[in-house]
């Protein structure tokens, strides 16, 4: 869902859609007069514990196993400054600029809720970095998914200040400090507790997370499209996905899969032509009969993620944290573990949906166990190797998102002398996530790929309208069966027709919005 006009935020809850907007689209954002006002009550509040003579963490105090120093007024500006450059160690390949976008707006969107004390000037000119299209370098590694996504957001803040690197606009790297004066954006000098409130956050975790639930909704859809296509390709049966065999079993998510592959299925003259008393199959292997099942799970795991974060996306998280009654308060909501456990629990449904898809294309490719399709679809077997290595492929990637479905939420190694003794990882979770969802597209992409030509070697009998609408889309990007040629050009646009969702579109053009 493309969105251009201004998001404004203010005390409410964002949206996961805007998230996306935002990150991928560039939709603008801006502060309303509710989120300026709160803004503006609770830095009265920092300002008054800054002027009391009694010690405030994150005010007039050091930070983590520095905090029992108290820190005289003339030498704050210089803590502010020193906690966000000291902090901004992070280390490796920048981070990508959907993830940084999303991690600026979700700490916004903190500043806006009014419990963080920072100015409203701080929080405008994070909203304009945002709407200039500065993007700061944000380094892979440094996170450790507690007191907040650290290293990354003190990236952001150094940018704030008119210091690092940052991309501009057209993607070319320049200094901070030039992007800013390019874009009319005076760089900030933090005052009092500003620092803290623009780092102590699990916003890129989070961001990360809400990218990750938009891709996977999308991409279960197409693995009931490519288990349709398979299961047409390989003479499977479609009626072991009634209803009523799927309501013994009353999961919400495997009801879902069951109707998309009945709906995708219906019409299908390669179905209707094996469906009569002579064939003596009694059921089909479980990469095909079990398909809703694994679907299914991966739909529900998902829903259970998307709670989690709608949860996270309306929370203000910061250390301290400036309450309703003007209190300020030191807390523990900074520990990523409620978004490090699902961000695991979905790279071992990625890995597992991508494990049933790389088994369909595995029986679609042996002449033994494909029901009379040539061995590895070639043109003349032998001579060519059709897709034999397309497999492979998929087989690697495969193993590689079974390595990536180990948790890294279990893992913990203590930090700041003792004083961050248990600590996330739901960053390092995060950034596994990503390749998964990555691996999952192409593995899927693969399978598509593979069926479609199993459709096409079984004319003259045609497939149904859904999957027969996905065949002739794919057919636009990739040639149909013939002699072997460069494979992974055709892999590619594969995986660009899964990734801009027009073969899904198509199949739904010609049947109606799968679930």
């Amino acid at each position: 869902m493309r969105l251009r006009a201004v998001i404004e935020l203010g005390r409410g809850p964002l949206r996961a859609f805007e998230v996306v907007a935002v990150a991928r689209d560039s939709a603008p954002v801006g502060l309303g007069a509710d989120a300026l006002a709160a803004i503006a009550e609770a830095r009265a509040r920092v300002d008054a514990l800054a002027a009391s003579p009694i010690p405030a963490y994150g005010i007039s105090t050091g930070f983590g196993a520095l905090a029992t120093r108290h820190i005289p007024p003339e030498r704050r500006a210089a803590l502010q400054r020193s906690l966000i450059r000291s902090h901004a160690a992070g280390s490796g390949p920048e981070v990508e600029r959907e993830v940084v976008r999303a991690l600026m707006l979700l700490r916004l969107r903190t500043l806006a809720s009014g419990r963080t004390g920072v100015r409203t000037e701080t929080a405008t000119a994070l909203a304009g970095l945002l709407n200039a299209g500065i993007t700061p370098v944000v380094p892979e590694y440094g996170s450790l998914g507690c007191s907040g996504d650290l290293a990354p957001l003190s990236a952001v803040a150094l940018a704030l200040m008119g210091e690092g690197s940052v991309f501009d606009a057209a993607g070319a790297l320049v200094p901070a400090t030039d992007a800013l004066a390019a874009a009319g954006i005076a760089p900030v000098v933090l005052a009092e507790k500003e620092g803290l409130a623009l780092i102590n956050g699990t916003d890129g975790m989070l961001g990360m997370l809400v990218l990750a639930c938009h891709d996977l909704t999308t991409l279960v859809r197409h693995a009931d499209l490519a288990a349709a296509m398979s299961v047409e390709a390989l003479l499977g049966t479609d009626r072991v996905f009634a209803a009523d065999l799927q309501e013994l079993r009353p999961h919400p998510g495997q009801a879902a899969a069951a109707a998309n592959l009945r709906a995708l299925l219906q019409g299908s003259a390669i179905v209707a032509s094996h469906a009569g008393p002579e064939d003596t199959r009694v059921q089909d292997a479980y990469s095909l009969r079990c398909a809703p099942q694994v679907a299914g799970a991966v739909r529900d795991t998902l829903a259970h993620a998307m709670t989690v974060a709608d949860r996270e996306l309306a929370a203000a998280i910061d250390n301290p944290v400036v309450l309703a009654d003007g209190r300020v308060e030191s807390n523990g909501n900074f520990h990523g573990a409620p978004i490090g456990y699902v961000l695991d629990f979905l790279a071992i449904a990625a890995a597992d949906l991508a494990s049933i898809s790389e088994r369909r294309t595995d029986r679609l490719l042996d002449g033994h166990r494909s029901h009379g399709l040539p061995a590895f679809l070639a043109h003349d077997p032998g001579v060519d190797s059709g897709y034999m290595i397309a497999q492979y492929t998929a087989a690697g990637i495969v193993s590689e998102l079974k390595r990536l479905a180990v948790p890294a939420s279990v893992d913990s190694i203590p930090s700041s002398a003792m004083q961050e003794d248990h600590v996330s990882m739901g960053w390092a979770a995060a950034r596994k996530l990503r390749r998964s969802v990555d691996g999952l597209r192409r593995v899927l992409a693969i399978e598509i790929l593979t069926a479609a030509r199993g459709l096409d070697l079984r004319a003259p009998l045609t497939p149904a309208p859904g999957s027969g609408a996905a065949l002739a889309k794919l057919r636009e990007r990739v040639p149909g069966p013939g002699p072997d040629r460069h494979l992974a050009p055709d892999i590619e646009a594969a995986v660009e027709a899964v990734r801009t969702g027009e073969l899904l579109a198509a199949a739904e053009s010609a049947i109606g919005a799968l679930r």
